[in-house]
């Protein structure tokens, strides 16, 4: 019974954690200076839950960003076993877009945190670089891009997305951008 009780708080514990991230995610793209204890609010946490989750703004919003990418980086095994290796990409392209678009209109809630002395580093895009690699060369083994095509190259490529307005009708463009993108990957792939 205990053990139940307890797996069952866990659990309560982790769905008030995703409501806090949710919530700050749009509350933070709006204005950087919002107050936690609005986001508190708006998630439906008491300010003790809230700072037991995050102690700060800093790791409330570098959790955001964290998460963010730790979410984009395991979609891109889980649309591997899905689809077709070329199409997995193109969908995990249009991940990538939403996170770009969110960090972008994160911006300067992750400078404001960030950026005072002793605050802790922005983390690095290892997991996306990593995901991105493993997609390319998924579709590269199955004939579906040209060969040789790297991470630096692939994100120069859709280097695009980070000039979008994240405040404007950005999906049409990113859609037309990364379309434009997985079309050139085609060219001179083998199954083509």
């Amino acid at each position: 019974m205990r053990q139940r009780k307890h797996a069952l708080l866990r659990s309560d514990a982790q769905r008030n954690r995703e409501r806090i991230l949710e919530v700050a995610v749009a509350e933070l793209t709006r204005s950087a200076n919002t107050p936690l204890s609005a986001i508190a609010r708006k998630a439906c946490v008491g300010q003790g839950t809230f700072y037991r989750h995050f102690p700060s703004r800093e790791a409330l919003v570098l959790e955001i960003y964290r998460h963010g990418m730790r979410q984009l980086a395991e979609s891109a095994e889980d649309l591997l076993e899905n689809r077709e290796p070329d199409r997995a990409l193109r969908e995990w392209m249009d991940g990538l877009a939403r996170f770009a678009m969110t960090k972008a209109g994160l911006a300067d809630a992750i400078r404001q945190a960030t950026s005072a002395p002793g605050q802790p580093e922005k983390p690095g895009p290892a997991p996306v670089t990593e995901a991105a690699d493993l997609l390319l060369r998924a579709a590269e083994r199955a004939g579906a891009i040209r060969p040789g095509i790297t991470t630096d190259m692939f994100f120069l490529a859709i280097g695009g997305l980070w000039t979008i307005d994240p405040h404007g009708d950005w999906q049409p463009r990113a859609t037309q951008l990364l379309d434009l993108v997985m079309d050139a990957l085609r060219v001179g792939a083998p199954g083509q």
